[in-house]
């Protein structure tokens, strides 16, 4: 552990901070009431942050108190700010349920095993600190937030906005916002007022020095008390009386560490090098720095014999007096004493248990290419890989292309150096060593595979209509080396050009190369067939894809996770290609509990709306809000941004026209603007449905030509029938027979009662009266043997419609009460009231009504969730694990529900939650 600094003194440091220590002594009082609060402390360097620290921790009487502290030259170790603060609570890992147990395990170490996401690690920590915080209040600090890893930055800010009800107080000191902490409650410390400065300054300057020199002074300096203590040393008599020298407060910092950098330099040299090697060794190990200060000829005797002036002191670790003497000593070094240094460090740092260090410390050691600590690097990066730490693994292997002087093997080492900065999100990072490993390629696999980490990181950056063809390029290129990595590549092809907006053309490329691919040898695999089932149904057509993509949806049912992981997700499209309404939600159904269970939390989103869209399509609208609700929480958990499929088609069935049009608004400017056309075609789709719901057949027609003009061949089949309607109403034959007989190439190939209702309900609109009465019973017969309660209740609208019309009223109204009946029970308000203004029509009289609502209709989405979660017998743990909250915080949310239920324990949520709601 690394000892807290005392900043400038805590007496000091806090002179004129009461308001500050005020609102310190609330965080502390909420904790001890069983709450839970996270506070960002930030402000200059020397400003007093640390002190106010040094106040909470003071402050804590009877809580357990748990410290760390971001050192800058451990910003590429992955995990080793959490490790420092998680340390002392890893003898109650075994609390904790086996996967986020293991994610703790293998991040720190401990065990080895699959890479878990930093999200599985962040509900991990979230659940360690909750079990701790039974036994007692407890207060985290981490000091230095500006220099925690990227990996530790990411989990703590994940689990600061998961905290609710824990007696947990994570209180972050940093110099500066910390991008991982942003949106956190905040606290700006800023200088002293002018009377506290000014008495700062006083009891410092012993000589007479003007008044006005005296407030410039305190003025240049904002007040920072570090400055006020150090800078007077530094400035002769003369030029503190006379008002020279005085400073420019943006460079305050800098002027500070000069100030420091004075003291160094009339400091012995031996005694210079050993705060040298301070600096450069991270962990404050007194044993450490003393045997790497051996290997420089270095004694105690000879390097303490004058003292440090107070710069650095040696206890249970090695104390600098502020981070800036740490910056003012490595940063004024000459580069062959930093070398040295490091090289002295990594001597005598263990190889067996501090591998990763030792290879950090070789490195800076090292200044032209070296084979050996390449290597060690590399094997660095494969440690930090297994530990999730993708950034750390990044900075590795960046460092390792550096060092390597063999063309061929700073390819390779760049081509995973890409892989890792584009997997750690670092996009330009990655297409940087993508095209160092192009240049420096020695055979044509390894350009190959340029070429194809290219193609990933444009399709990554949202370019989708230029990373179709370039995937393609690198499919057709890996055939000769790599035969399954080339299939996958062009499944990934495709699915990306189904993304874009230009990309027909692309898509009957990829087709075409991939039916010019040679049969694969054995059976074929899930992969194969849902490859070229997809190649034949743009080259073949439907029919002729068929027989293939029957094959493949079997197939696609039993298939490893680490496949799914890779291309599962291309795979959805096999079951609505098919219009196989029973078996579309199974898939991802199952895809997304193997990705629960592998951990794969950033993937979640994209798999809940796979399953988000059939559960709408069935009419189960409440289900489908669990699901998009769940998706919102783990998008803002993760930070991982989404198109809000679901959301938009839910509030689009539900007839929410402000709610609706906002978002489809929104989507299609922001989806747009970042290359995310998918979510521009759903968004159109969901105005469709929108405004065919609200009869504004005008604005549904744009709409439905919008997305049918989409290369997603799935949204685009389905807004068909909406286009369809449109036109109709409106009375363009033209693009009703056009949507039709793109809808019967489609759907009559494909012989079941989805595809056949939903073509005979489209057909009957435009049918003369002796066909269409035929046509509407069989669509009313088909959909009512799937499980599409919307599309039947549509069907009976439109048969009543039609009689209507054709003035066969008694008949009329049965259906149009049939399709009334069930818009409200499924929750489609726009088109329930377009049928009740039917039946007004027929003479009828019908009472305008509210959807009726389940008794959790008083609960918020998260407390339905819950509450479902919990009727159906999962633990609190379970539903943590799954919401992305601690147990304590589930338990929290429970009371409430109770509260509003009028119920009083668990058992009793099954008699008042509706068995039709599911989570």
């Amino acid at each position: 552990m690394h000892q807290r600094k005392r900043g400038v003194g805590h007496s000091v440091g806090l002179l004129g901070r009461g308001s500050e220590c005020a609102l310190l002594d609330q965080l502390i009082a909420a904790v001890r009431m069983g709450e839970s609060r996270v506070l960002l402390v930030h402000g200059a360097p020397g400003v007093g942050k640390s002190a106010l620290l040094e106040y909470t921790e003071n402050s804590a009487t009877g809580m357990r108190v748990l410290r760390a502290v971001g050192v800058e030259s451990e910003m590429e170790l992955a995990f080793a700010t959490l490790h420092q603060l998680c340390a002392p609570l890893l003898d109650r890992l075994e609390n904790l349920p086996a996967p986020q147990r293991h994610a703790l395990e293998t991040v720190f170490g401990m065990r080895g095993g699959t890479p878990p996401e930093r999200f599985m690690v962040g509900l991990a920590v979230l659940s360690l600190l909750s079990d701790a915080s039974e036994r007692g209040p407890l207060l985290c600090v981490v000091d230095d937030a500006q220099w925690m890893d990227r990996a530790s930055a990411q989990v703590l800010g994940f689990v600061a906005r998961r905290l609710l009800a824990e007696s947990v107080a994570l209180v972050f000191g940093s110099r500066q916002r910390v991008q991982d902490l942003l949106g956190l409650p905040e606290l700006e410390v800023t200088g002293l007022t002018a009377a506290d400065a000014h008495a700062l300054l006083n009891s410092v300057t012993h000589v007479r020095i003007d008044q006005h020199i005296r407030d410039r002074f305190v003025a240049e300096t904002r007040g920072n008390p570090l400055a006020l203590l150090e800078l007077p040393r530094e400035l002769a008599l003369t030029q503190m009386a006379g008002g020279f020298g005085l400073l420019d407060a943006d460079t305050l910092p800098g002027r500070i560490e000069q100030s420091f950098l004075a003291r160094i330099q009339d400091l012995p040299e031996q005694t210079q090098l050993l705060l040298l090697i301070a600096a450069a060794e991270p962990v404050g190990d007194p044993s450490l720095v003393w045997r790497a200060a051996e290997r420089l000829g270095i004694t105690p005797a000879t390097a303490l014999a004058s003292g440090t002036d107070g710069l650095l002191s040696f206890d249970v670790r090695v104390i600098f007096r502020h981070p800036l003497v740490r910056s003012a000593v490595y940063g004024s070094a000459k580069a062959r004493d930093r070398r040295a240094v490091h090289l002295a460090l990594a001597e005598v740092t263990d190889a067996q248990v501090d591998p990763d260090r030792r290879a950090w410390h070789l490195a800076s050691a090292t200044a032209v290419p070296d084979e050996s600590v390449a290597a060690e690097l590399q094997q660095s990066a494969g440690r930090a890989q297994a530990r999730g730490g993708l950034a750390a693994a990044a900075a590795f292997l960046q460092r390792s292309v550096a060092l390597t002087i063999d063309p061929s093997r700073r390819a390779e080492r760049a081509l995973a150096a890409a892989d890792a900065s584009l997997r750690a999100g670092d996009i330009e990072a990655a297409r940087r060593f993508a095209d160092i490993a192009d240049r420096d390629a020695q055979s044509e696999f390894q350009r190959v595979r340029a070429h194809l980490a290219r193609g990933h990181i444009t399709f990554a950056a949202g370019f989708n209509n230029e990373a179709p063809l370039m995937l393609l390029t690198a499919a057709q290129r890996l055939e000769p080396f790599d035969m399954d990595l080339a299939r996958e590549t062009y499944l990934i092809a495709w699915s990306a050009a189904s993304f874009g907006a230009a990309n027909r053309d692309s898509l009957m490329a990829i087709s075409r190369a991939v039916k010019e691919l040679p049969t694969p040898e054995g059976s074929p695999r899930a992969l194969d067939l849902v490859l070229e089932g997809y190649a034949l149904l743009i080259t073949d057509g439907r029919s002729a894809a068929l027989p293939t993509l029957r094959r493949a949806q079997i197939a696609f049912t039993d298939y490893p996770v680490q496949d799914l992981l890779k291309w599962g997700w291309a795979a959805f499209g096999v079951s609505p290609l098919l219009w196989e309404d029973r078996i579309m939600p199974e898939a991802p159904a199952r895809a997304l509990e193997e990705v629960r269970t592998a951990g794969a939390l950033s993937e979640i989103p994209l798999y809940l709306h796979s399953l988000g869209i059939p559960i709408l399509l069935s009419g189960e609208l409440t289900a489908a809000a669990a699901l998009a609700a769940q998706s919102e929480a783990v998008a803002d958990a993760t930070g991982v941004p989404m198109t809000q499929h679901t959301q938009l088609l839910l509030t689009a069935m539900q007839g929410k026209e402000a709610e609706a049009s906002a978002l489809i608004a929104a989507t299609i400017e922001e989806a747009g603007a970042s290359g995310q056309l998918n979510g521009v075609a759903s968004a159109h789709w969901a105005a469709a449905v929108l405004y065919n719901g609200l009869a504004r057949y005008g604005q549904a027609l744009p709409a439905a030509q919008a997305t049918t003009r989409s290369a997603n061949l799935i949204v685009s089949q389905w807004a068909l029938p909406e286009l369809v309607e449109a036109a109709a109403r409106v009375g363009d034959d033209t693009a009703a027979r056009g949507a039709l007989e793109g809808l019967a190439d489609a759907a009559e190939p494909c012989d079941t009662d989805w595809a056949q209702g939903i073509l005979a309900r489209c057909r009957a609109l435009l049918s003369d009266a002796a066909a269409a009465g035929d046509l509407y019973r069989e669509a009313i017969e088909r959909l009512g043997r799937t499980i599409l309660r919307p599309e039947l209740a549509r069907a009976h609208l439109l048969y009543g419609e039609w009689l209507r019309r054709d003035r066969q009223r008694v008949e009329a109204r049965a259906h149009l009460r049939t399709a009334y009946e069930m818009f409200m029970s499924i929750g489609m308000e726009a088109f329930a009231e377009r049928a009740r203004r039917e039946l007004l029509a027929t003479g009828e009289t019908v009472r305008k009504r509210k959807n009726e609502t389940s008794a959790s209709g008083e609960l918020t989405a998260q407390e339905k969730q819950i509450a479902l979660l919990v009727r159906d017998g999962l633990s609190n743990l379970e539903i943590g694990a799954r919401l992305f909250l601690s147990p304590r915080t589930v338990e929290w949310h429970l009371r409430k529900i109770f509260t509003k239920l009028g119920i009083g324990s668990r058992r009793q949520l099954g008699d008042v939650l509706s068995r039709g709601e599911h989570p």
